[in-house]
């Protein structure tokens, strides 16, 4: 991202500041949930992610990762061998194809090693910033951006930190926002306590220390109700009897 990044105020920073503190507080193991032991495999494991989630590709590349072991094997291979390794995720005919497709650049393009540089990871199949982005400050502890996935989107948004959709600008705010030297670390933060608390339906919202504090959403259901009990539906007054005779 060449572009200069958004101006955020003093007082913004030190929110963002604080929450980063808290999550830290409440999540203090909080890391890449997929399963890799070398850098080309976090690559094809962010590539299966897509529209599937974590627990879903960690049961599929134990076998794919036994079968394909390098770059190499997989560019020896082709999508239709590829394939039935990942019948189990969504989209897995496309997804043997972009790591078919994908593994065969870096084997002829690269030597083998798995690209550094944003510039060259988003010349792969099934490549772009988000996972681009992943496998920088996973594998090479490279700080060139914020993963934005659904759970980073959605608390990014009700905690007041963005108000775009689009995840490019909230990629933006963040890095604007919060220290470079922590965003890998603050997508970790934000996923776990997405999938934890703030989930999309039913979060925790008034119930959540973190969630009470600085989300948007929270503080509307306490300001309606007057008080942090307000995901309670209020009891039911009885009318007054009338004692007036008609």
């Amino acid at each position: 991202m060449d572009k200069p990044l958004p101006r955020k105020s003093d007082a913004q920073r030190a929110r963002a500041k604080a929450l980063l503190a808290a999550l830290r507080r409440r999540h203090p193991d909080a890391h890449c949930e997929l399963t890799w032991s070398q850098p080309h495999e976090l690559l094809v494991a962010t590539i299966l992610s897509a529209q599937s989630t974590d627990v879903g590709v960690n049961k599929a590349t134990p076998a794919l990762f036994q079968a394909f072991p390098t770059p190499a094997a997989f560019a020896a291979a082709s999508p239709e061998t590829i394939a039935p390794f990942l019948r189990t995720l969504n989209f897995w005919r496309n997804k043997a194809r972009a790591v078919h497709e994908s593994m065969r650049t870096i084997t002829e393009r690269f030597g083998g090693e798995v690209p550094r540089t944003m510039e060259e990871l988003l010349t792969l199949r099934g490549v772009a910033r988000k996972t681009a982005n992943v496998v920088l400050g996973n594998v090479f502890g490279i700080q060139e951006g914020v993963v934005v996935d659904t759970h980073v989107g959605r608390l990014a948004r009700r905690m007041g930190l963005t108000r775009h959709t689009d995840p490019e600008r909230v990629e933006r705010d963040l890095m604007a926002l919060f220290p470079r030297t922590h965003w890998c670390l603050l997508s970790h933060l934000l996923i776990f306590h997405g999938r934890r608390a703030c989930k999309a339906r039913g979060g925790s919202c008034a119930e959540d220390s973190i969630c009470r504090r600085f989300c948007s959403e929270a503080a509307k259901a306490v300001s309606r109700s007057g008080s942090s009990s307000a995901s309670r539906p209020r009891a039911r007054t009885r009318p007054r009897p009338s004692h007036r005779s008609d």
